[in-house]
């Protein structure tokens, strides 16, 4: 039990304590983000990223040409 606080306890100071994370997956389908852009956050962060990264790193190309 003492473990699993202590892990607990260092995820927390890793992603900075307050910071929101967010699904990759879940990060793309909200924002109708293309599946190649989906495919490029999950390479670049993993299944869950900070939700702050996710916003400043998306790329979302016009449907309007």
């Amino acid at each position: 039990m003492i473990s699993s606080q202590k892990a607990a306890a260092d995820d927390a100071e890793r992603s900075g304590a307050g910071e929101q994370m967010c699904s990759v997956f879940e990060f793309a389908r909200r924002y109708c983000l293309a599946k190649r852009e989906g495919n490029r956050l999950l390479m670049l962060y993993g299944p869950i990223a900070p939700l702050r990264d996710l916003l400043a790193n998306a790329r979302r190309h016009s449907l309007i040409s």
